[in-house]
């Protein structure tokens, strides 16, 4: 049994609780409309967790093509965009499921080899100050420790059911 005054930090006890608390977390830290722990398959990125759990159902698709997250990965746009319509390479996919994004934070999740396993991304449908690159490095830290977690052997969360249009 774990005391009461060490509870809030006990260990958490497989990865996707830790994803979890890391969405909690930066919800709480850093703010932004959501929250979301991506894996990128088969030309796909994929939705595995979000907070607040509404705001995105696991199972979620987006083309990889058309993706924020693709554009930060291939190093064509930064982590960070305080207002997205400012960035080009953002600003041309603010159409669709993206239309309403004015500000993007990603960052990539990464296995053991180095390869690519997803991402660690927000979004704010209003411009945030420029002052919030500031959290880049928190936001930053919490996808390492995942990648971290990973890398130590605890595994994601299988992938949820796709979640296509009918």
């Amino acid at each position: 049994m774990v005391p009461a005054e060490v509870a809030d930090v006990s260990p958490w006890q497989d990865w996707c609780s830790a994803a979890e608390g890391a969405l909690r977390f930066l919800a709480d830290y850093v703010g932004w409309d959501f929250w979301m722990v991506t894996q990128v398959v088969d030309g796909r990125q994929v939705v595995l967790l979000a907070h607040p759990p509404e705001a995105v159902r696991p199972g979620v698709e987006l083309p990889w093509e058309e993706s924020f997250c693709r554009q930060m990965i291939e190093g064509n746009a930064p982590r960070l965009a305080t207002v997205t319509a400012a960035v080009p390479a953002y600003a041309s996919r603010t159409t669709g499921p993206l239309r309403d994004v004015a500000a993007y934070v990603g960052v990539p999740l990464v296995r053991a080899d180095g390869a690519l396993f997803g991402t660690l991304c927000g979004v704010a449908f209003r411009a945030k100050p420029r002052s919030a690159v500031r959290d880049l490095r928190v936001v930053e830290a919490a996808a390492r420790l995942l990648s971290t977690l990973m890398a130590a052997g605890m595994q994601p969360p299988p992938l949820p059911s796709p979640d296509r249009p009918g």
